[in-house]
């Protein structure tokens, strides 16, 4: 089990898969993400994975459940499924993986990054291929609202 050469780009992220749905008969999926300065997705739900966030370089503001705070590096995050977030980074960006259980979304990357749909231009193509994963929105996120810290 390998990770994968493909590196997609979207929305001002760079997404590697480290560890596929596939590799582990699909208990989780791990993600390598790079995002920009002040990045982050707007307020979304998983309706299947728990996800976890560890942050390895930089600094990531998080809204869980109404619960704002923020994570730098070797700094975790746990969503719940089911539960809404978000999260915004910092100045310098940052660096993260994200463990999704069971695994299978990291299909969503892939198909933005194959699509190129630009936010927030193409949110209703977004929010369908969103659906599709088992993903809603639920509104604007930290980045979309100007947070830039706790």
């Amino acid at each position: 089990m390998t990770a994968s050469e493909t590196v997609h780009h979207w929305n001002g992220t760079r997404y590697q898969t480290i560890l596929s749905t596939a590799d582990t008969g699909g208990a989780m999926s791990i993600t390598y993400g790079e995002a920009d300065p002040f990045n982050g997705p707007p307020a979304h739900v998983h309706d299947h994975e728990d996800e976890i966030f560890i942050v390895l370089d930089g600094e990531m503001t998080f809204e869980i459940a109404d619960v704002r705070f923020s994570r730098k590096a070797m700094g975790t995050a746990f969503v719940p499924c089911g539960t809404p977030h978000s999260f915004v980074t910092g100045a310098e960006g940052a660096r993260c993986f994200t463990v999704l259980t069971p695994g299978g979304f990291e299909g969503f990357f892939a198909e933005m990054a194959r699509s190129q749909f630009q936010m927030p231009q193409d949110l209703a193509a977004v929010v369908a291929v969103a659906a599709r994963y088992g993903s809603r929105f639920t509104g604007p996120g930290l980045a979309q609202q100007g947070v830039q810290h706790a």
